[in-house]
């Protein structure tokens, strides 16, 4: 039986109610928290901190799905290992030592994800998959939410998707960030992703949990 993951990105909730939006999906079927954290450095947007990520931690069970664009990664890690975060994906270009960071993730016992811009080819991604839990395809520009989709990002997928199966890694989740939505989500799961992250299509929509069963269902029906 076929897995597909949703992650909704908090990034596209009302944060004068994010208490009640975190159960609100947690309630509707998500299988993860997406969580951003931007430093207006890596990327021209900042968002949500350590103080928010901890403070969302005494609210909600969900798994915390970090992805963090900023340079450095490596001086955050402790510092998200004590926030709450379950797992972290940082960028290929921030890292001077991308193994260093996959290990200090690892070391603090959180998931441990790598990510690309969509202009930086998905070969520097493919030595690291063996040491990671999760290989992130960004199909928009990291920074901003309620972006177009990029399908042609699908073909890092396929990609991930083929050196993974080659190397016998199973367990590895290859997620889809950006513009992923109903009519997007069977190109993500035709590629072989098997975890989606999707903002708008689910938050602030009237129905939350059709939504996310919505975007599901077409993900495992491409499969």
């Amino acid at each position: 039986m076929k897995k597909m993951l949703i992650s909704p990105s908090l990034l596209a909730a009302d944060f004068a109610r994010l208490g009640e939006e975190l159960e609100a999906v947690r309630a509707a079927g998500a299988d993860m928290l997406h969580l951003d954290v931007m430093d207006g450095v890596f990327v021209p947007n900042i968002s949500l901190g350590m103080p928010v990520i901890a403070a969302l931690r005494k609210a909600s069970p969900l798994f915390f799905d970090v992805h963090i664009m900023i340079v450095d990664p490596a001086r955050y890690i402790d510092a998200l290992a004590k926030a709450g975060a379950d797992g972290v994906t940082f960028h290929l270009e921030a890292a001077d030592d991308p193994g260093a960071v996959i290990r200090a993730i690892k070391g603090q016992g959180m998931k441990a994800g790598l990510t690309l811009k969509p202009g930086t080819p998905v070969e520097r991604l493919l030595p690291w998959l063996p040491e990671l839990d999760l290989a992130l395809v960004m199909s928009v520009e990291p920074g901003f939410g309620g972006q177009s989709f990029m399908p042609e990002m699908m073909d890092k997928v396929s990609a991930i998707r083929r050196e993974a199966d080659r190397l016998g890694l199973s367990d590895l989740l290859i997620q889809v960030d950006g513009g992923v939505g109903r009519k997007t989500a069977a190109a993500c799961g035709a590629a072989g992703a098997n975890c989606l992250v999707a903002g708008s299509a689910i938050f602030g929509k009237e129905d939350y949990a059709a939504e996310t069963e919505a975007i599901r269902a077409a993900a495992l029906a491409a499969c």
